[in-house]
């Protein structure tokens, strides 16, 4: 399997990009528009064909490239089930296996941040997130029909249910890491632990965070799965 964490530094967005190399089968989970051309470059050196591209959900802070990626490439668009858009060439659903040769990725629901959220197992080893599980946080839960109480759940029943050695990488990062464990976010996470379900709801609802910069053109654009004419 090859296994390339991409990083856009404007939304602070991890982009990842996952292959089979006997197939040369490709996927990019949660591609940003400002790097499609990053994204394009990396596929032709590394001779692969982009198979899919696979959203966490649909973002606020950033558009998606997986409208302009699918007119390079052929490639499917896929969302998670219930996502308010309709530009998906395919939804996914949780439990649901989406494979490229010897590559598989589970589907695992984890709604709170919104309420249409996927992880994704990549071959039971590499957890990919989104913004329900940050390395040493979690996405907030005030907008997109966010819910604290529902993200702690599908936090602390399907994702710390993994074994510990499971690898986490996040959909975004603020402060320069890469990696993590779900052993590690267990202990470590201070949104988590030592928190009960109602610590974690107080918390989560006085955070007053500021709304994100690009929220206003990001969601309308994503609902559309980044097919925006100003690009």
């Amino acid at each position: 399997m090859l296994f390339r964490q991409l990083f856009d530094k404007e939304s602070s967005t991890y982009t990842y990009l996952i292959a089979d190399i006997n197939t040369q089968e490709a996927i990019l989970v949660d591609p940003v528009l400002e790097q499609l051309n990053r994204d394009l470059i990396l596929l032709n050196e590394l001779r692969l064909k982009l198979s899919y591209c696979l959203e966490t959900h649909l973002h606020a802070d950033h558009i998606t490239a997986t409208g302009k990626l699918r007119k390079h490439s052929q490639c499917r668009g896929i969302l998670p089930e219930n996502a308010d858009a309709v530009c998906a060439d395919r939804y996914i659903k949780n439990g649901e296996i989406l494979q490229i040769g010897n590559v598989k990725i589970k589907a695992i629901a984890t709604p709170g941040h919104t309420n249409s959220h996927m992880a994704y197992l990549v071959n039971g080893t590499h957890l990919l997130t989104g913004d329900a599980l940050f390395i040493r946080g979690c996405g907030r839960t005030d907008f997109q029909n966010g819910d604290a109480g529902t993200l702690y759940d599908s936090v602390t029943q399907r994702l710390f249910s993994l074994p510990d050695e499971t690898l986490v990488y996040p959909g975004h990062d603020y402060r320069g890491n890469t990696v993590s464990t779900i052993g590690e976010e267990r202990k470590l996470n201070p949104r988590f632990a030592h928190k009960s379900r109602d610590n974690f709801i107080e918390l989560m609802d006085n955070l007053k965070l500021p709304m994100p910069q690009k929220i206003m053109e990001a969601l309308p654009a994503n609902q559309q799965c980044g097919n925006v004419k100003y690009y």
